[in-house]
């Protein structure tokens, strides 16, 4: 679900953060993108329709962004840091070939519990699970290499 102008303008003020039009552009593309986009792609698309833009104005406002809980980091197997708006409870599925991440609603997944002396060790506010193999297209020139051989 992607939040409005305004309701983001809140989260911004709410916070104390300066809320600029740079910003929420770059809010929009994150929520809008569903192939979780690292830094780069970011400013790619947004420097597009704002060509004053600048990487660290990307980064900034990444960081504002995870700080009002609108946005979080995905880095696990990757080399750069990739980025998600979807605060809804799922999880990802992660192809090690192409680093694709995709979205998984599983309620199996969301029920999950950790042990009385885990839970005794740490006070947990929640939990994301990645599978990590390779996506049909990846796995589809994997099977195609391995018949040449």
């Amino acid at each position: 679900m992607q939040l409005t102008l305004e309701q983001v303008r809140k989260q911004f003020q709410e916070c104390g953060l300066k809320f600029t039009s740079q910003r929420y552009a770059i809010y929009r593309a994150l929520a809008g993108s569903k192939e979780h986009p690292s830094v780069e792609d970011l400013y790619s698309t947004v420097k597009k329709a704002h060509p004053t833009l600048s990487m660290n104005t990307v980064y900034n406002t990444l960081e504002s962004l995870q700080a009002i809980g609108i946005a979080s980091e995905i880095s696990l197997w990757h080399d750069k840091a990739r980025f998600d708006a979807n605060q809804a409870p799922h999880h990802h599925l992660v192809c090690l070939r192409c680093k694709k991440i995709e979205d998984l609603y599983d309620d199996t997944l969301d029920s999950l519990a950790l042990s009385p002396k885990a839970k005794q060790r740490y006070r947990i506010i929640g939990h994301r699970i990645e599978f990590h193999g390779y996506c049909s297209d990846c796995k589809a020139k994997i099977n195609k290499h391995k018949k040449r051989r």
